[in-house]
């Protein structure tokens, strides 16, 4: 990176952090497991001796949340438990029924195989573009849409069986 790297990296951390902890959040369901994903990859860039190259900073912190996104889902997996969705009591009932949807929405996506999954989180969680999206995942735009039409293909069908 350019520049001071412990400033280089604050820059994109005041940027970036809220766009990727939305990132991580397509994958985890906690917000603490979220900050703590996108934490830890900025983190890691800070003790690491190698860095992306100048111009992508971004889509390497993308690909790095996502990565360790994975590797939290691999985790909680071998140990997996029920999780329940917290009710605030302040909250109206639409804004419940709406967080409800938007959870088994995010849990059907959940399913889907990596790619198509990634490509879906990428692209409605966060607002990236298909050329974007094929920056971070390493994959070309036509990948891009074959998976994010076959994602919202599979999603559409899982809805309907629940």
């Amino acid at each position: 990176m350019i520049g001071e790297p412990s400033g280089a990296l604050e820059d994109l951390f005041a940027l970036h952090y809220d766009e990727l902890v939305r990132l991580a959040s397509g994958l985890l369901d906690r917000d603490e497991a979220c900050e703590e994903a996108v934490q830890d990859v900025f983190a890691a860039m800070l003790a690491a001796d190698t860095r992306p190259e100048p111009g992508r900073e971004l889509a390497y912190l993308r690909s790095a949340v996502l990565n360790r996104a994975r590797s939290g889902l691999r985790r909680r997996w071998v140990r997996r438990r029920t999780t329940l969705i917290p009710v605030d009591p302040a909250d109206p009932v639409d804004a419940l029924v709406d967080r409800l949807e938007h959870e088994r929405i995010l849990e059907t996506i959940r399913r889907l195989p990596r790619r198509q999954s990634e490509v879906l989180i990428l692209r409605y969680q966060a607002d990236l573009s298909e050329a974007e999206i094929a920056t971070t995942l390493g994959i070309s735009t036509g990948s891009v849409k074959t998976h994010a039409s076959r994602g919202l293909a599979a999603v559409r069908q899982l809805l309907e069986t629940l």
